[in-house]
């Protein structure tokens, strides 16, 4: 095993056996198990033996009978013992994978959004599924079957050592010439293993990419560009396959070729042996056996070592990800920990930030700014100014890179990001529905509201009237991402989501961007009653749904360049000016 898997290949092994481990008295059971059922095999080749010499050769009905008892004996035990092998060890391999997936997601789940800037979720989810499923298989069958043959050719080899030195000396001296292309060939299977996985994930990724945006695919008649590109990913992944399955071909053809030539040669020197007289005709039949048995199972460990090495390069990828580190966790030591509910003073010291995809440029530069308690305001500039990327920082989904945030006065990079986020509300400009009903949906950040809070705030939010011309009222079922709903739909459940989590702090991330007229109407007169007692955040691109904020902060490039009311801004910020006497003009010219 040591000459075959090295290095990260060893690692895999080790995590595999990470997860084994609770499972032991299990594993010991399906080795027992195991032992059994291969030293009844291998004694079967005694019975061979009794039986011809004993059955056939004396003529004697009796002794036929008691051979054949002996025989059925053995095979009512094998078949018990196979029964409790295949039960035991399909279910610590279900179990196991089980686990091992729970265990990933757990860890990806709490992993900063940084990682997921340089590794596409499709392909982690390939991971997670895929290469768990091969996992699963090599656990709850290969692996078996490998412990299995291993000890067949040991113990078949010293059942031919006893039967007949003489005729096993032919098949120890093909062995080096059977385990030397295993070695050869098993090495480029294994790289060719990992390649290939890495091939069924890259397919993976462009089916979830494309099939994720089919709206935006078709209606850009994108649909033969990407069936031409799927087609060369999915080339690209054959033919990593094809070689891979070219040298198990290989490995296999060589090991039938040699091993049954060995057993050829073996059996015209016994057969001369038994014209003789040397031995008899039950010890050759033993030793045919024998040798079938070491030569079946060495072609079938040739063939399990592919899925073993297949398995290696699934768990190595697995374990890269349980490798990956989160950079934003609680501080070991000097934790704080907030009051039970916080009054919502923010303040923004100094702080710089550019995120790592893209650190050339600062998202945030040397920004200082005080929110206080209960107070409403607004972030306005262009687009790419770093409106955004402040809840980022405000959430931590970021540590800045200088300077840094505060709430109630406490740095957040000492604060546990659970006990941090549970003080802010956020509707995002994009807002996120999961698969599920409506009232899930609206009860996501807080699970233990009832649904006379979840259709309050449905009812704040402008939502009630459209879910309860739905199928099934609040009972209906959303599609992924909440397909079939509009844009102004799934904002307003989105913004209904916020009021049932009743945060002291509201982020509005271009809450009503994708809203009607009308809905946008609705939703800035409820927009006071929403606001009383928090503090609340707005970023507008529309500076008429900002200007009753009490404080209006204009930011550009990233830098903080003026704050004021509307009126002081118009009067004081040639950008702000800019801005609306763009969007004022417009409207009036288009009234």
């Amino acid at each position: 095993m040591v000459a075959v898997f090295s290095g990260r290949q060893r690692q895999a092994i080790r995590l595999a056996a990470q997860f084994l481990a609770p499972y032991r008295w299990r594993a010991f059971g399906a080795l027992v198990a195991l032992i059994v059922t291969a030293g009844i095999t291998l004694y079967m080749g005694q019975g061979i033996r009794l039986m011809v010499d004993h059955g056939f050769m004396t003529r004697s009905p009796q002794m036929l009978n008691e051979s054949i008892g002996l025989f059925m004996l053995l095979v009512v035990a094998l078949a018990i013992g196979t029964f409790s092998r295949f039960y035991l060890v399909s279910w610590i391999g279900e179990r196991v994978v089980a686990d091992l997936r729970k265990k990933v997601f757990d860890h990806l789940i709490d992993l900063h959004p940084g990682f997921y800037e340089n590794n596409r979720s499709s392909e982690i989810q390939s991971r997670l599924t895929a290469d768990t499923t091969l996992l699963q298989s090599v656990i709850g069958s290969s692996l078996s079957m490998f412990l299995r043959n291993v000890l067949m050719v040991i113990g078949g080899i010293i059942l031919l050592f006893i039967t007949n030195p003489k005729l096993t000396s032919i098949v120890v001296v093909a062995l080096p010439l059977v385990v030397a292309p295993i070695l050869i060939f098993g090495r480029r299977v294994r790289s060719l293993s990992r390649q290939s996985q890495d091939r069924v994930a890259d397919v993976g990724s462009y089916v979830a990419e494309a099939l994720g945006q089919i709206k935006t695919v078709q209606a850009y008649n994108h649909q033969q560009q990407d069936k031409q590109r799927f087609a060369v990913t999915a080339e690209e992944a054959f033919e990593t396959a094809r070689k891979r399955i070219l040298q198990r071909s290989w490995l296999i053809t060589l090991v039938i070729v040699l091993v049954l030539g060995a057993v050829a040669v073996m059996l015209w020197v016994g057969g001369m042996d038994v014209i003789e007289g040397t031995i008899s005709s039950g010890e050759l039949a033993a030793f045919v056996f024998y040798s079938l048995l070491v030569g079946s199972s060495f072609g079938t460990l040739s063939e399990v070592l592919g899925e073993l090495q297949r398995a290696a390069g699934a768990a190595e990828r697995i374990g890269e990800l349980l490798q990956a580190r989160s950079e934003i966790h609680a501080p070991v030591s000097d934790l704080l920990n907030l009051p039970q509910r916080v009054s919502g003073n923010l303040e923004l010291q100094g702080v710089s930030f550019a995120y790592p995809s893209r650190p050339e440029r600062n998202a945030v530069d040397a920004l200082s700014l005080i929110i206080n308690a209960g107070e409403t305001l607004a972030l306005v500039g262009p687009s790419g100014a770093g409106k955004s990327t402040l809840f980022d920082l405000l959430l931590r989904f970021y540590d800045p890179q200088q300077g840094q945030v505060l709430i109630e006065g406490m740095p957040i990079q000492r604060l546990d990001p659970l006990d941090l986020r549970r003080c802010f509300a956020l509707v995002s400009q994009s807002p996120a529905l999961f698969f599920g009903s409506v009232e899930d949906n609206i009860r996501y950040g807080n699970p233990a509201a009832t649904f006379e809070q979840v259709e309050a705030a449905a009812r704040i939010a402008h939502a009630h009237e459209f879910i309860m011309e739905l199928a099934d009222g609040y009972k209906t079922h959303l599609g992924d991402g909440g397909l079939g709903l509009s844009g102004g739909q799934r904002q307003r459940l989105a913004i209904a989501r916020a009021l049932v989590v009743d945060a002291p702090i509201l982020l509005l991330d271009e809450a009503t961007s994708a809203l009607d007229a009308q809905s946008e109407y609705l939703i800035q007169e409820a927009l006071p009653s929403l606001m009383q007692g928090r503090t609340t955040l707005v970023i507008a691109h529309r500076l008429a749904t900002v200007q009753n904020a009490d404080r209006i902060a204009v930011i550009d490039q990233g830098r903080l360049v003026a704050v004021g009311t509307h009126q002081q801004l118009i009067a004081s910020n040639p950008l702000y000016a800019r801005l609306a006497a763009l969007q004022f003009n417009a409207r009036d010219g288009a009234s």
